[in-house]
């Protein structure tokens, strides 16, 4: 299939046949097009227009669609949709996105929404997914699954499965309970079809399964299922008890917006916002970092301050500060970045120590090749050797300084429970350029004997 393309010139056609209320050729258009598409395509219209589609198309995919919006878009459209219209559009979606959707609403229409659901059992699993954080498993998962009695005969474990599996849209596994719903194990459908219907469950299915607390962190959820390539993986309660399953596709957009969080992070963003958001809210976003970088240029320019009589000796000094200061700041993003990435692929091994030592010697053997060359230009350049030597010997300090203010700022952080990816942006930067210029002016001062 040739993948999808919105152009203007098609997005000025769809918005041409909405106002005309062509809904026969509208509907033909949007037919053959993905559910995540028309969202795309939503996302661009004018709210009215936007609307208009989604009341157009059938239920079963504009609830799919619903879940691809941007979120203003979805608020707007949610907005112009009565109770019952929204009620019939979740009866369609798998409870964790309903119960995402749900809680988005306004409280004073939530519980006339869920009235309106026709399927009371449904109803009753979205109630359940809204009692728990929404930065939990328990938040994250859905109760739509397959599951089976270890006591059952494997003639009795198929007849449920099909009647469970109606129900759920993909089925990754086939989960194993005992009476009391606490999990055991996972089911083979190699066993099942290969071993004598009159079988108990309880001597066919495989007591190995991996799950998840409903407290755990999406985080750590993520880190589970990508180091075992899982594409589903079970919750339970603190009992034990099945309550759910979290499959690959919700996992992802956890991967993304971690990524799309510790990116603003280490770009000094710190908060969530969007390129379409108003000038206020991403103001407040950069101020606070551009403020800090305010404050590390006014304390670098009062260091400098004190070395003004040398500066003033020996310009040459002068010329080299940027350079100086873009060392210091790049191979401490350089270091942060390395130790912030392993921290979130949990590949880091032995003791912060013997971290803090093998940077040292890395920024080390950087420096010296680094400052060789530096050594050589400054010293055809001007001609003056012990200049030149002063530059170079503090370029090397500079670099193995914050190579280790790299390495241990995210380090530290994640120790205190604080987001390392913080130690990536501005933070690091700034902190090595008041570090360094204060390292090169008092080397140089030393010797240079003024």
């Amino acid at each position: 299939m040739t993948p999808f393309k919105l152009t203007e010139e098609l997005l000025v056609e769809i918005a041409e046949l909405i106002d005309a209320r062509s809904d026969d050729t509208l509907r033909e258009l949007m037919k053959e097009v993905h559910f995540a598409d028309v969202a795309e395509i939503a996302n661009e219209l004018e709210e009215e227009q936007a609307t208009y589609l989604i009341k157009l198309l059938d239920s079963d995919k504009t609830s799919d669609v619903l879940t691809e919006l941007d979120d203003d878009v979805r608020e707007a459209i949610l907005n112009n949709l009565s109770s019952k219209e929204i009620a019939e559009e979740l009866a369609e979606l798998d409870t964790d996105d309903a119960a995402d959707i749900i809680a988005e609403l306004p409280k004073e229409i939530v519980q006339e929404v869920i009235s309106e659901i026709e399927d009371k059992e449904h109803a009753k699993h979205i109630v359940d997914l809204l009692r728990y954080d929404e930065n939990s498993a328990g938040g994250l998962m859905a109760k739509e699954l397959v599951k089976v009695n270890e006591n059952w005969t494997v003639l009795r474990c198929v007849k449920e499965m099909r009647a469970q599996a109606e129900n759920v849209t993909r089925v990754h596994s086939i989960y194993v309970v005992d009476d009391e719903e606490k999990l055991k194990g996972r089911l083979s459908l190699k066993d099942l079809l290969t071993t004598s219907t009159t079988n108990p469950i309880k001597n066919v299915y495989i007591p190995q399964v991996d799950s998840v607390n409903v407290n755990e962190k999406p985080e750590e959820v993520a880190k589970i299922m990508s180091k075992y390539d899982l594409e589903a993986i079970p919750v339970v309660d603190e009992i034990g008890r099945l309550v759910g399953r979290i499959t690959i596709d919700d996992i992802v957009d956890v991967i993304r917006e971690e990524a799309e969080k510790d990116y603003q992070l280490a770009a000094g963003i710190s908060q969530d916002v969007e390129a379409d958001d108003n000038i206020w809210i991403l103001t407040r976003a950069r101020l606070p970092w551009l403020f800090l970088g305010l404050l590390g240029g006014l304390g670098a320019a009062a260091i400098m301050g004190g070395f003004e009589e040398m500066i003033s000796k020996h310009a040459i000094l002068f010329f080299f500060t940027p350079l100086i200061a873009a060392m210091a700041g790049n191979v401490g993003v350089q270091s942060s970045a390395i130790i912030v990435q392993g921290l979130a692929n949990d590949d880091l091994k032995g003791s912060m120590g013997n971290r803090l030592v093998k940077e040292m010697f890395l920024a080390l053997l950087n420096g010296f090749l680094l400052a060789v060359v530096l050594l050589f230009f400054t010293w055809v350049w001007k001609g003056a050797f012990i200049t030149a030597l002063a530059i170079s010997i503090s370029l090397i300090v500079v670099i193995v300084v914050a190579g280790i203010i790299g390495t241990f700022t995210p380090l530290f952080l994640h120790k205190r429970g604080v987001d390392p990816a913080i130690a990536t942006g501005p933070f690091i930067t700034t902190s090595n350029d008041i570090f360094g210029i204060l390292i090169y002016f008092t080397i140089a001062r030393l010797l240079l004997g003024i």
